[in-house]
């Protein structure tokens, strides 16, 4: 009982703070919060999460994570601690009723240092694999209530500088003890199996057009093969291979929104040299011709987070 309506009370008063500051760009004045405000549901779009915690005030949100599916909705918080390729889609808002979200980039230097902080017992044993990238889970009263707290001092710019740091801390640390709390601590351990992975992600996104061999960037994250596919596909639900398809049709994506008419150009560009090949590929994971996806991409406004609101 006392958990329903201290949750409802600070979900009430999130909705308030969120419909308040909400931005087109959907940044605000504290440095790595994030408020999303979207008024009508949206049809399935490719993105990446970044690292973040995305909790929803007010209507509901679908990713798509390789052959997960996550829905969260109020009063519920999404981690996201590898930045991974999504679909996501809004599937409940409306203009009178807006989808409301608060978000906080996660930075694993922050999460380092709270571990080294805390003394010993503090938190969790850690397991031995690695977690999912993406978690849901129901915010509990003191994770609400913190965030709360954050968004109020976007009405208090005298106490903003010093305050907003503690108040992050504090809901890192809600994180970090809470129920997805072993994919946010191993977020800041340098030698987790996560970081071994994040180190993979970030090499293929980088290198995305380029053919590799899996056993090199198991090499280059410093894990065996075996051990490394294994933990790849807990994290992302993608073997390497799948994951640096979705990488290059996202890409390709981008680019057709300025190059609309060179598809051929496109799919080299990120690594196609079978135009056919490319097309097929693109047509399976869009739904349409990149021809044809590219003339409506131009009109198309993106949102900067995926998994907000």
């Amino acid at each position: 009982m006392e958990w329903c309506c201290n949750g409802h009370m600070y979900l009430e008063e999130l909705r308030t703070l969120l419909a308040r500051h909400a931005r087109p760009d959907w940044t605000t004045a504290i440095d790595g919060v994030l408020i999303s405000k979207v008024d009508r549901p949206d049809p399935p779009a490719p993105s990446m999460t970044g690292t973040v915690l995305a909790v929803i005030a007010q209507g509901a949100k679908r990713l798509a994570l390789g052959d997960r599916v996550y829905e969260y909705g109020p009063g519920q918080y999404l981690i996201a601690s590898v930045d991974l390729p999504v679909t996501g889609q809004f599937t409940q808002a409306e203009p009178g009723q807006p989808a409301l979200g608060f978000g906080l980039t996660l930075k694993p230097s922050a999460v380092a240092e709270l571990l080294l902080q805390a003394g010993p017992g503090d938190t969790p044993r850690a397991g031995g694999g690695a977690p999912s990238g993406i978690a849901v889970s129901d915010a509990p009263p003191a994770l609400l209530d913190a965030a709360v707290r954050l968004l109020r001092l976007l009405d208090e710019p005298r106490d903003r500088a010093v305050l907003a740091p503690l108040v992050k801390r504090e809901i890192l640390w809600r994180l970090i003890t809470g129920e997805q709390g072993a994919a946010v601590r191993q977020l800041g351990l340098a030698d987790s199996s996560l970081s071994h992975v994040s180190r993979a992600v970030r090499w293929i996104r980088e290198h995305y057009a380029e053919p590799f061999r899996v056993e090199d960037v198991a090499r280059l994250s410093g894990m065996g093969v075996s051990a490394f596919y294994r933990n790849f596909q807990a994290v992302t639900a993608m073997s390497p291979i799948q994951f640096q398809k979705q990488i290059r049709l996202q890409e390709a994506r981008l680019l057709l929104a300025t190059h609309p008419g060179d598809v051929t150009g496109v799919g080299h560009r990120v690594g196609y040299d079978n135009p056919s090949q490319f097309s097929r590929e693109y047509r399976r994971q869009f739904g349409v011709p990149p021809s044809r996806d590219a003339a409506r991409l131009r009109n198309t406004v993106r949102t900067p987070e995926s998994v907000l609101p």
